[in-house]
């Protein structure tokens, strides 16, 4: 038992959960998609396919978050400051004119990645999970994303890559290091078992992830 507390100890949970997922984020990174767009291959309209999909995961999780806002656990992590779903409205009208609304439908993986968001909203470690898996993502890489997207598309703040910006939180430095203090200390409140079906759902959710980028390649290529 000792030694046990003491290999929890000397590795935080946050380190725990970044190591365990770390292939399955380096997947993530790699999909075709992505790479297509960071080459600056696709039309503002397949850059828009994302956005899409982005915006109806991040509905769903925006809307978990305010109904969870007050709960003594998943609460740690709702921050209104990450709201995307405004954000991605703007985008998406910039994108695709004030008629975006009817141009958008989810896809089958981002019907699939919003029900499993919307099933564990009752289990606070599913949300954060999620919340984890997608917002640090934001956080780091996304920054790249974004000044990529500057590059390619000519975009400025108010539309395009709003969704990137997160200026309300002031240093993203200090504001991971915060969340992944609050990661450190949920860990530490919970037993085994349940540390181990948490790293299980982030790892889900990096898949679940992964196969709207997968499908969004799979559709462009099509196009082609």
């Amino acid at each position: 038992m000792k030694r046990q507390h003491e290999q929890r100890c000397a590795v935080t949970f946050s380190e725990t959960l970044r190591n365990a997922t770390w292939s399955d984020h380096e997947s993530a990174e790699s999909d075709g998609y992505l790479a297509a767009l960071m080459a600056g291959r696709l039309t503002e309209q397949e850059y828009g396919e994302m956005v899409a999909q982005h915006y109806f995961a991040y509905a769903a999780l925006d809307g978990v978050s305010r109904d969870l806002a007050e709960h003594p656990v998943a609460g740690r992590f709702v921050f209104p400051e990450l709201y995307r779903e405004a954000a991605l409205e703007r985008d998406l009208a910039t994108v695709y004119g004030p008629g975006w609304r009817d141009r958008i439908a989810p896809s089958e993986p981002t019907r699939a990645l919003v029900a499993r968001i919307r099933e564990v909203a009752g289990w606070p470690g599913g949300y954060v999970a999620h919340h984890y898996t997608r917002y640090l993502g934001d956080l780091s890489g996304g920054q790249f994303i974004r000044m990529e997207l500057q590059k390619i598309y000519g975009y400025g703040k108010g539309g395009g890559v709003d969704f990137y910006v997160f200026d309300e939180l002031g240093s993203l430095p200090r504001f991971k290091t915060e969340y992944r203090a609050r990661l450190d200390a949920l860990g530490e409140e919970l037993d085994e078992a349940e540390r181990q079906r948490m790293i299980a759902e982030v790892r889900l959710a990096y898949r679940l992830n992964t196969d709207v980028l997968t499908d969004l390649h799979r559709v462009i290529r099509k196009a082609a």
